[in-house]
């Protein structure tokens, strides 16, 4: 019986090397079957990531090509719906787009939104919204040189201003200059200038302006370059920037026209001004405003012609040779001294940056400021009477008369002088199309341009 069971046991063990023992019964039918799908977690949509970059300078001709990049990190793909909304400067809605995209999971999309129609010249408010969240507003243009801002100039338009300049060529300059010495160098001597320029109105006496200017010592002629101010925001007892020597290459005049920067400052806060100086306009733009004899612009835009004048009378000054620049409010002021000076002092170029004062009714149903301070003082006159009135100032009316050269730009997002106000007076100019340059910069608000002063000074060394 021993061997017998030694027998058994190992005929067991050879056949369970061979690997010959009955199989454990692992897909038996009465067993559950096991799962194997891969469980992805659910979208969590928080973490989508949407954004609008800026393509194409946000300027566009026909149709926008707005890009909207979205990022998906989640596992799992995604559907989102998208929505532009595209609305005029002006906030009436021209089209709602919708969509829907999806979006794989760990992957992004560009997805460009566009019209079904061309759009037509002008500039556009467009909302971009992702999973119903507000992802990007923002200003675009669509052929902006196409824009027609028809001029709108009063019938004695051109006899007005040729009054205000006979007024100022009977005013007594009576300019004194006073040396800063401090800011002098051995190639250009700087100056205070005080001088006279008309009154605020037809009749009155003369006012008394400021400026301070740069004056080669050669002896020789130069470029002259005109420089002009913004709204004086920065309050009446800020220093107003004095000028260096520097070098004798142009001769140069920084204007503080009436009411504004040198003449509203107490005495001694700015070099060479000993006697206290005061605005009596109060806001410059609501002074007298509906009575365009006496309005304040009326005298600001002659202190500018004056300025010219003065500087016609110094030895160093190529009056052929003559550029002008400024922003805002001094964007302005190069539109109208380059256009009033046009029949005697032709420029060679200007620079108008973010101007203000352009296209008024236009201007108005676009931004706020200074709308309101218009409607607030305009007494009975109507809407139309007062559009009449400010016609008269409007940067798009006298850019009719220039030829000079122009560099301007303007920022897209800019609610103080919104784009529209600076193409008006652009598209207007007689001046031809190869010497004119716009230059959008398309996240820009009230600002310079990146580079301006040098692209500016470049623009006016090629016309030298």
């Amino acid at each position: 019986m021993k061997k017998h069971f030694y027998l058994i046991a190992l005929l067991a063990a050879v056949l369970g090397a061979c690997g010959c023992e009955h199989p454990t019964p692992v897909d038996n039918p009465q067993d559950p079957p096991q799962d194997t799908t891969v469980v992805t977690e659910p979208a969590d949509l928080s973490l989508i990531k949407s954004t609008v970059p800026v393509t194409d300078n946000w300027i566009w001709s026909g149709k926008p090509q707005i890009t909207i990049h979205i990022e998906n990190p989640n596992e799992a793909k995604v559907t989102l719906p998208v929505i532009v909304r595209i609305s005029t400067d002006k906030k009436q809605l021209v089209v709602e787009l919708t969509d829907s995209v999806e979006v794989a999971g760990k992957g992004s999309l560009d997805y460009i939104a566009t019209t079904p129609d061309n759009l037509e010249p002008g500039f556009y408010r467009a909302l971009c919204l992702v999973n119903n969240k507000n992802i990007r507003s923002f200003i675009f243009g669509i052929d902006p040189f196409d824009i027609v801002s028809a001029p709108d100039m009063q019938p004695d338009f051109d006899e007005f201003w040729q009054n205000g300049k006979d007024q100022l060529a009977a005013v007594e300059m009576n300019a004194t200059l006073t040396e800063i010495e401090n800011r002098s160098s051995a190639t250009r001597k700087v100056y205070l200038v005080e001088m006279y320029s008309v009154p605020d109105g037809l009749e009155g006496e003369p006012v008394k302006i400021r400026g301070y200017y740069c004056e080669p010592t050669d002896g020789q002629p130069h470029p002259v370059i005109m420089h002009f101010y913004g709204y004086d925001t920065q309050g009446s007892k800020s220093k107003v920037d004095c000028p260096y020597g520097g070098n004798s290459t142009y001769a140069e005049f920084y204007l503080s026209h009436r009411g504004q920067y040198l003449n509203n400052r107490p005495a001694g806060t700015n070099p060479g001004v000993e006697e206290a100086t005061e605005n009596i306009y109060g806001d410059w733009f609501a002074y007298h405003f509906g009575d365009k004899d006496s309005y304040y612009y009326r005298g600001a835009f002659l202190d500018c012609v004056q300025a010219v004048r003065f500087m016609a009378t110094r030895p160093t000054s190529n009056m052929n040779k003559l550029f002008a620049e400024g922003s805002s409010q001094g964007g302005a002021l190069s539109y109208a001294c380059a256009s009033l000076c046009s029949d005697m002092y032709p420029f060679t170029a200007i620079a108008p940056n973010v101007a203000f004062l352009g296209d008024f009714p236009d201007y108005f149903q676009i931004v706020g400021w200074p709308a309101e301070t218009a409607k607030a003082n305009k007494g009975s006159m109507t809407d139309e009477e007062m559009y009449a009135f400010l016609s008269y100032f409007d940067t798009k009316n006298l850019a009719t008369k220039i030829s000079a050269a122009v560099l301007a730009s303007s920022g897209l997002q800019d609610g103080t002088c919104p784009p529209h106000t600076n193409i008006a007076p652009f598209n207007n100019l007689l001046t031809p199309a190869a010497d004119k340059e716009y230059i959008f910069a398309p996240e820009m608000q009230h600002d310079y341009p990146q580079g301006w002063t040098n692209k500016l000074m470049t623009f006016f060394k090629e016309r030298m």
